[in-house]
């Protein structure tokens, strides 16, 4: 920290209200610069719940029909692992099972960028320090960034609870506050990240796996058992979004469940503050280590560089994929022996993943996952470079021998090849877990492994729209974590939503055929890679020619 921040932020003040100073202001900045980030999320969170009732209201429009398909879905270790368990047949509690796992999931991604990007992202472009030589206070950027985090999840809870009122009010502020106090709760880890890391990339990269290993761990407690029948399966009970789901909205609701995301909440914002007065602007308490005076072959060069830069979220993703990939293969089998006669379950799970046997489609639909979560990785890699730029760190590069085609290219290769590995890594995964429940290895390994790599083209086509941004509007290139937000809610959401085919096809993922099963051809895959070329292209034109930093 500088010496005049140092002066401004004296061991008399630390703990007093001098350290809140500014908070007004910082509050008013964070809330104008995600005037149009801010308000999109919380409209699309808040209204997907109102939307989804009276989808469900015409498609099942007798109490028969709903109670068939509470008894179907709760049968179906599957179809609980998508959408958690249900635990009432009301048009309130069947909407709460469609999307609400999904609204948690989304409102804790929607809490971390917005946390990590007013108090890491300040500290690391160094406008923090600027802003802490004058009159603001060590803690008012972290406390700017929750009231704003705040503010939004307020807003989402408000706009669910008043949506679905005509559902029953109770029951519409439990899925409300669930909602609501997740994303609050997921912003205090990403506080807390905040603080123990030293760049934002880490900080959204530490959050967005732990919202990942919460999903995961609801999804592989629901899949074993049915939760509307007992007090739950451990694993639901270790997540986070396991409590939102067991606060059961419009199901003789539980409160205490939220109470406890309430503390999980409370807790990390308090370690946040506590840890945001132990160290200076700008520092870390896990920040790198000094490497050896001399680099080795494979670190040596701009590659090398890049290399080192994005290995870490590699390899991290990479270990994510294992242990997803593993567990969504063994939930897999045995999804055909209760399809039956069950035309809705076929109906749900065949829009997720095409219209082949149930066991197929899931299989599919969860690649489809593995393949929107991943985008979240290339976003990133790709956005390293703006970061490179903003921080200074890449004019010294680039007044040296080095072109700007290969300092790009030393971070695109691995923003291109790392989904190939990560995705193999994930398939074989996938695989190994089908095929030994299934008894098939053999078979099921290279299908699962086709099928996970099948989802490139499509990650490409966002990897290159990410470069466009960043070398031709480079100060919009955070809109692509937009157009993220947008293909992942579109494969999550969109067949539970059943929306129509000219919105699907908005996202890449939408053209590719639903493997393994699905009919292969070559026409969608070509497309994909050539707008991927002619986008990369273009983003790399724009890199050249204009001016570096600007």
């Amino acid at each position: 920290m500088s010496a005049v921040a140092d002066a401004r932020v004296s061991p008399r003040s630390r703990g007093s209200a001098h350290d809140l100073a500014g908070t007004g202001t910082l509050l008013r900045l964070a809330l104008r610069r995600d005037r149009i980030m801010m308000p999109v999320w919380v409209l699309c969170l808040g209204l997907t719940a109102s939307s989804t009732v009276g989808r469900l209201k015409s498609a099942y429009d007798t109490p028969q029909r709903r109670a068939d398909l509470v008894h179907d879905m709760n049968g179906n270790g599957s179809t609980r692992a998508l959408f958690g368990a249900a635990f009432d047949d009301s048009l309130g509690a069947l909407t709460v099972w469609r999307v609400g796992a999904f609204l948690t999931v989304f409102a804790a991604i929607m809490s971390l960028l917005i946390v990590v990007r007013h108090t890491r992202e300040e500290e690391e472009t160094g406008r923090q320090e600027a802003l802490s030589s004058g009159m603001v206070g060590r803690r008012a950027g972290l406390t700017s960034a929750l009231l704003a985090v705040g503010i939004a999840n307020g807003a989402v809870t408000l706009l669910i609870a008043g949506s679905l009122a005509g559902q029953g009010g109770t029951g519409a502020l439990a899925l409300g506050l669930a909602v609501g106090l997740s994303g609050m709760a997921f912003g205090g880890l990403a506080a807390v990240a905040a603080q123990l890391t030293e760049n934002a990339r880490l900080a959204r990269g530490l959050s967005s796996a732990l919202v990942g290993v919460a999903f995961v761990l609801r999804m592989a407690g629901d899949a074993a058992e049915d939760g509307s029948k007992g007090s739950g399966h451990v694993l639901v009970w270790l997540s986070p979004l396991g409590w939102a789901e067991y606060a059961r909205p419009y199901a003789d609701e539980r409160w205490w469940p939220l109470l406890l995301i309430a503390v999980l909440a409370a807790a990390s914002i308090t370690l946040a503050y506590s840890l945001v007065g132990r160290r200076d602007v700008g520092a870390s308490f896990y920040a790198s280590r000094p490497g050896p005076p001399t680099a080795g072959p494979l670190l040596s060069g701009v590659y090398g560089l890049g290399w080192r830069l994005q290995r870490g979220a590699l390899l991290g993703w990479a270990a994510g994929f294992v242990f997803a990939g593993a567990i969504f293969g063994g939930i897999s089998d045995g999804a055909n022996d209760f399809l039956g006669d069950s035309e809705q379950t076929r109906d749900i799970i065949q829009r997720m993943g095409g219209a082949q046997g149930l066991n197929d489609a899931f299989l599919a639909a969860m690649v489809g996952v593995l393949g929107t979560i991943l985008t979240v990785y290339t976003a990133s890699s790709v956005l390293r470079l703006r970061g490179e730029e903003t921080d200074q760190r890449a004019e010294p590069l680039l007044s040296n021998a080095v072109s700007r085609l290969r300092w790009a290219g030393s971070h695109l290769v691995i923003a291109y090849l790392g989904p190939v590995v990560i995705l193999a890594i994930g398939g074989l995964a996938l695989g190994l877990g089908y095929g030994i429940a299934a008894g098939d290895l053999a078979e099921q390994l290279p299908r699962c492994l086709g099928a996970a790599l099948s989802q490139l083209p499509a990650l490409w086509v966002l990897t290159s729209v990410t470069l466009f941004l960043v070398g031709v509007v480079p100060k919009y290139s955070a809109a692509a974590w937009a157009f993220v937000g947008w293909v992942v809610a579109i494969g999550w959401m969109g067949p539970a939503m059943e929306l129509s085919d000219s919105v699907m096809d908005t996202s890449p993922f939408s053209h590719l055929p639903k493997l393994p099963g699905d009919e292969v051809t070559a026409a969608p895959f070509l497309w994909l890679l050539l707008l991927s070329v002619v986008l990369a292209a273009g983003g790399l034109v724009g890199l050249r020619r204009r001016d570096i930093g600007g």
